[in-house]
């Protein structure tokens, strides 16, 4: 039996190309990390990426119009907006999707999207913000006016941040219970990888495309974490049961590769049949989601190839360096 898994056909030798893995996912990770660094030097939230008013406080006020609005006729908005005395509005265009448009009973076209500061039943402002967008397109009609107080905005960003915390601490803490403790160092290693890649690369559409995050986010960053340790697990797990077969027979690289073979397909098939889904959800389904399906489709594709040729490779090389040293302490 243990003969039969070191010799069977491996689709692939991830130990042999590790220094591969590990310089890919640091062209992965390094520009997403200077977009976040950026980000936290100029935004006056300074955070690592554009937030939206669920963690800022804000209102949101969003008309749908019959037609597509250029970037030209924004400017021409925001300049319209701040004459009326809106303070720095923040304007976005959305498409709608027609199947949800017409149950919605709504033009069939674009969504306005003008977000500003926070201002407690301030009608007012609501009022100019509709007499502005009602004089250039006058089948506009309102969606919905959603806001969101300063504090509360913050209270929830830093609930956030405590459950991404929690979530990691009980990853370490079930890993070091049921494989290793330099298992569990690697998982983590490996769940940091995945976040930072989804950080970054939102980091780098806020930047250049105006992408804000909301609270839909976190919940994604979280079940993505979930995913990835999942899959880490599945190569952990067959790595741990071939070393009681194996150890004698092969050196630990050797049974990585035929853990990670073993697992391969399983890994593959199951992200993929998932990736499916959302990316039918992304085309199809509502404006509202789109950043929360996209924080899923990164974050499981970047899981999946952390799991397979980062996680497992990262493990052999400091196993070959604990090696390394005891050789050299008994020498």
């Amino acid at each position: 039996m243990s003969e039969t898994v070191l010799h069977q056909h491996k689709w692939i030798d991830v130990v042999k190309y590790r220094w591969v893995w590990f310089g890919l996912s640091l062209l992965l990770i390094i520009p997403g990390v200077v977009a976040m660094i950026y980000s936290m030097v100029t935004y006056p939230t300074h955070f690592p990426v554009k937030v939206g008013i669920d963690f800022t406080g804000g209102t949101i006020t969003q008309y749908s119009v019959n037609k597509d609005v250029s970037n030209s006729e924004v400017e021409v908005l925001r300049t319209k907006l701040i004459k009326a005395g809106i303070e720095n509005p923040v304007i976005q265009i959305l498409k709608t999707n027609n199947t949800i448009s017409k149950a919605e009973k709504l033009n069939t076209g674009t969504i306005i999207s003008v977000k500003t500061a926070f201002k407690s039943n301030d009608k007012t402002s609501e009022q100019k913000i509709s007499d502005v967008i009602k004089s250039d397109y006058q089948d506009a009609q309102l969606v919905q006016v959603s806001s969101i107080g300063p504090s509360l905005g913050k209270e929830l960003f830093t609930n956030s941040l405590y459950a991404l915390a929690l979530a990691f601490l009980g990853i370490v803490v079930y890993l070091s219970f049921r494989f290793q403790l330099d298992y569990a160092v690697i998982a983590l290693i490996s769940l940091a990888h995945d976040a930072l890649f989804v950080l970054g690369f939102f980091s780098i559409l806020g930047i250049f495309f105006d992408v804000h995050i909301d609270a839909l986010f976190i919940t994604a960053v979280l079940t993505v974490i979930g995913f990835s340790n999942h899959d880490t697990i599945v190569v952990f797990d067959r790595i741990r049961e071939n070393c009681r077969f194996l150890a004698k027979k092969a050196n630990f690289g050797e049974i990585i590769n035929a853990s990670v073979n073993q697992t391969l397909a399983r890994s593959i098939n199951t992200s993929l049949t998932t990736l499916i889904t959302l990316g039918a959800l992304y085309i199809f389904g509502g404006e509202t989601t789109k950043e929360f399906v996209l924080a899923m489709i990164v974050g499981i594709a970047i899981g999946t190839y952390s799991s397979i040729f980062f996680a497992s490779t990262l493990l052999d090389w400091w196993r070959e360096r604990q090696e390394n040293k005891t050789k050299r302490a008994v020498a």
